[in-house]
């Protein structure tokens, strides 16, 4: 038996809670799975799951064993880091998981990255809500937001996610804009779901920040929903800085509130606790860390730009009142 093989079954079975679930990522059968355990439960003479038609249970034996298994494996992981065996040239499969907007840059680089290490594979786990990162088998993940759960390792803060208040001048032409965040509430707002309070946009007031509970007939858990219900003038959107930007630059979607910032969300990259950082990842971890840094020197760009042509479109009041002025990401 390859026990140290077996155990990493374990501990997959635990994680994702299924026999299943890790035949399909092994690409084993369920019975070649089930054998594995049976074989780890035959050498150490203990029962470890309790099993039923509905639930998998770990019994106390199986529990003690996680346990102790953990952290072998953890070390062998770290042993052929620390050893160089594949640091000359990063082999094997990395698991990112990243919100839909930044699926949609990182689709265009990732080529270059993988055309420079052909035994690299990296998979993009796409979605704008978190779950947890064991179970999802995330070697790496981008957070939107304060990092709250103390599993994770903050590996690099990568900046601010700027949120703006936008809609299409066809809704503006149709309904007027509001002149403070309270007026949202005579307007068709369009929200993004990605949990509790999704409803409720946060400005930025003299008094400090404000919540502002919106609503409208339409609410989508997909950004790009939200994006094109705005582009298609049904109603204003609360959406990142980043997401918007090239619709603000050529005007597809204007910017609403601009005298009224919205709250700003910290961006970072995190890495399960348990889990040694291995060179694959890190080299993975580095190269979305310097899109960021791109994407943020090409927005500040934009707001030269869009200062100058502030400053020479006097006649063209509308305009200017909508122009977009990004400084973060």
């Amino acid at each position: 038996m390859d026990l140290l093989g077996a155990l990493g079954i374990l501990v997959r079975v635990v994680e994702t809670g299924s026999f299943s679930a890790v035949s399909r990522e092994r690409k084993l059968s369920q019975a070649a799975v089930a054998r594995q355990v049976a074989q780890l439960e035959d050498h150490f003479g203990v029962r470890l799951f309790h099993r039923s038609t509905r639930k998998l249970s770990l019994t106390d034996d199986g529990q003690t064993l996680l346990g102790l298994a953990r952290p072998v494996l953890d070390g062998v992981e770290g042993m052929e880091a620390a050893l160089g065996q594949q640091s000359a040239s990063p082999v094997g499969l990395v698991r990112v998981g990243v919100t839909v907007t930044a699926s949609r840059f990182l689709s265009l680089s990732l080529p270059s990255l993988l055309a420079d290490h052909p035994q690299l594979k990296v998979e993009l786990v796409v979605g704008d809500r978190f779950g947890d990162m064991i179970e999802d088998r995330l070697d790496l993940a981008m957070r939107v937001g304060e990092i709250t759960d103390t599993s994770l390792v903050l590996a690099r803060r990568t900046g601010t996610a700027v949120r703006v208040a936008v809609a299409a001048p066809s809704y503006i032409e149709r309904n007027g804009e509001p002149s403070s965040p309270d007026d949202l509430a005579d307007h068709t707002c369009i929200v993004h779901d990605i949990g509790p309070d999704s409803d409720v946009w946060t400005f930025v007031m003299p008094e400090g920040p404000k919540g502002c509970r919106v609503s409208g007939g339409f609410i989508a858990n997909d950004v790009r929903a939200v994006h094109l219900a705005a582009r298609a003038g049904y109603g204003i959107a609360y959406l990142t800085l980043i997401e918007v930007f090239d619709d603000l630059r050529c005007g597809s979607l204007v910017r609403v509130l601009t005298d009224t910032p919205a709250t700003g969300l910290p961006l970072s990259l995190v890495y399960p606790s348990r889990r040694h950082l291995a060179p694959r990842t890190r080299l993975v971890m580095d190269f979305i860390w310097e899109q960021l840094l791109q994407i943020r020197a090409e927005l500040a760009t934009e707001a030269d730009v869009g200062a100058l042509r502030e400053r020479r479109a006097d006649a063209r009041s509308l305009t200017q009142s909508h122009t977009f002025l990004p400084e973060r990401l």
